[in-house]
């Protein structure tokens, strides 16, 4: 990155945002697509997980092939091939994941739909490690992680939206009280999402985006000595089971909340696409409020800010689902619950281990609330898992590569690797409440958070005894 760029490129940030959307938009959308394929397919409620397994193996899988490549070139592939160009052989990729759906649906395959989702989520993989550093690169360092906050909370109108617009197509009208469906239904959203990956690829292709962006390109060749050396690093060691557990948490409070729902308080399952719009907002909100720093450097306005932000993304999920008909009278009181965000955020006084040891806390109480409670008190506990969890990627992974030097991109490249976490917890929930009760599963979500903690109060340590304190707040998004 040029000394000369003191100011975010919003011309080529703006269009580079888009993908960060679509990562929401689908990661959301499995929420609804779980219980659909659960009742038609006779899954168990373990078997309904595979949904997300699939989904987020993948960028392990992804991030893999993407190592072993690099590991044979003697050179970072990306690097090679440019920026732009992985960025649309992503979306390509991802592209004829959708296109899979068609056939899986009319041959009412399990299997073939998994291996659609699976390949959206391998080009998924290769855009996200071309796009998080992206996002930081294209303005000042000192911005750069709240660029990649905001890129977060594009992310998430992404995944609030999801969830309601494939609701929609495979239910039709809510309002019209319509819970029918067939399996046939989700062919048409994911061929007009295989659409728009492609025409967004050849946007990107046209763009301005910087091809080879100074200050994330590196030169250096990747030797067999040097290729593991990261893994010496505790905080990344450690780090690596945190952002396994906690994407973890994050995806399984979202994608067996349909099934807590539908069997212990008699939703139907096409009312339910409004509770995960507004979990996957709660990220949103959350991170909206990260991002305040990336369009002021006034303190006092930053100050307002903090409080303006999270209630304009809060209006931004309600206005949404006025406009999808829903009656946003249940929804009034989270008002409230916001209200605990933005007071653990001033507690943590920006230092990220302090922030993630509190909001895992809080994370461990959210969770034991909803499962001894009932109604919508556990539903809005619950949900709340959202505000707690939005802040907590950016923590771990400034973290993790804190002191790493030049072997920072090498553990970057491990911590993408254990977003597969969402998937393999999400089965573990599902499975344990096929044995203990849906309610009680989450008590699988209360251990992660217990490590999260743990990690927060650790790592605090192994930095300082390396000379390395955190005295500024630090934002970021996934």
């Amino acid at each position: 990155m040029n000394s000369e760029n003191l100011k975010t490129n919003w011309g080529q940030f703006i269009p580079l945002v888009t993908v960060f959307f679509f990562w929401g938009f689908v990661a959301a959308s499995n929420d609804i697509l779980i219980p659909v394929f659960k009742k038609a397919f006779d899954l168990t409620q373990g078997q309904s997980q595979l949904v997300s397994i699939a989904f987020y193996v993948a960028y392990t899988v992804g991030s893999l092939i993407l190592l072993a490549i690099s590991y044979l070139m003697k050179g970072d592939l990306i690097n090679k091939i440019g920026y732009k160009n992985s960025l649309a052989l992503g979306l390509i990729i991802s592209a004829f994941g959708t296109l899979l759906f068609y056939p899986a649906a009319n041959l009412h395959s399990f299997p073939l739909m998994l291996s659609g989702l699976f390949t959206v989520a391998l080009g998924f993989s290769l855009q996200q490690t071309v796009a998080n550093p992206l996002a930081i690169a294209l303005g000042p360092i000192t911005t750069g992680s709240q660029r990649l906050t905001l890129a977060g909370g594009i992310n998430n109108l992404g995944t609030t939206i999801g969830p309601l617009i494939v609701s929609f197509a495979i239910f039709g009208a809510v309002s019209a009280g319509n819970t029918s469906m067939s399996i046939e239904s989700v062919k048409l959203p994911y061929l007009v999402l295989g659409a728009a990956f492609l025409i967004v690829a050849v946007l990107l292709k046209m763009s301005s985006l910087p091809d080879k962006p100074q200050g994330v390109v590196d030169t250096e060749e990747v030797s067999d000595s040097s290729f593991f050396a990261a893994l010496k690093y505790p905080q990344l060691v450690l780090g690596m089971i945190a952002i396994f557990l906690y994407v973890g948490v994050e995806v399984s409070t979202a994608s067996n909340l349909p099934a807590y729902m539908e069997t212990k308080l008699g939703f139907k399952i096409g009312d339910i696409a409004p509770y995960i719009s507004l979990y996957w907002a709660s990220l949103m909100i959350g991170r909206w409020t990260g991002a305040v720093e990336a369009f002021t450097e006034d303190v006092s306005l930053q100050k307002i800010l903090r409080f303006v932000a999270p209630y304009l993304a809060f209006g931004v999920f309600l206005g949404v689902n006025k406009f999808m008909e829903h009656d946003l009278t249940p929804f009034y009181v989270y008002a409230l619950i916001i209200i605990l965000l933005i007071v653990a955020d001033i507690a943590s006084k920006g230092n990220p281990a302090r922030m993630l040891l509190i909001f895992s806390t809080l994370g461990i109480i959210a969770l034991l609330t909803g499962m001894f409670t009932t109604g919508n008190i556990s539903v809005y506990a619950f949900t709340s898992v959202g505000l707690f969890c939005s802040t907590l990627w950016p923590c771990i992974f400034t973290l993790a590569v804190s002191g790493l030097g030049k072997h920072t991109s090498q553990g970057s490249s491990f911590l993408i690797m254990m977003i597969m976490g969402g998937g393999i917890v999400s089965w573990l929930q599902g499975t344990v409440a096929d044995s203990i009760g849906i309610q009680s599963s989450y008590i699988v979500g209360v251990l992660c958070f217990a490590y999260l903690a743990f990690y927060g109060w650790k790592v605090s340590g192994i930095l300082k005894s390396q000379g390395i304190n955190f005295d500024k707040k630090v934002s970021g998004g996934h």
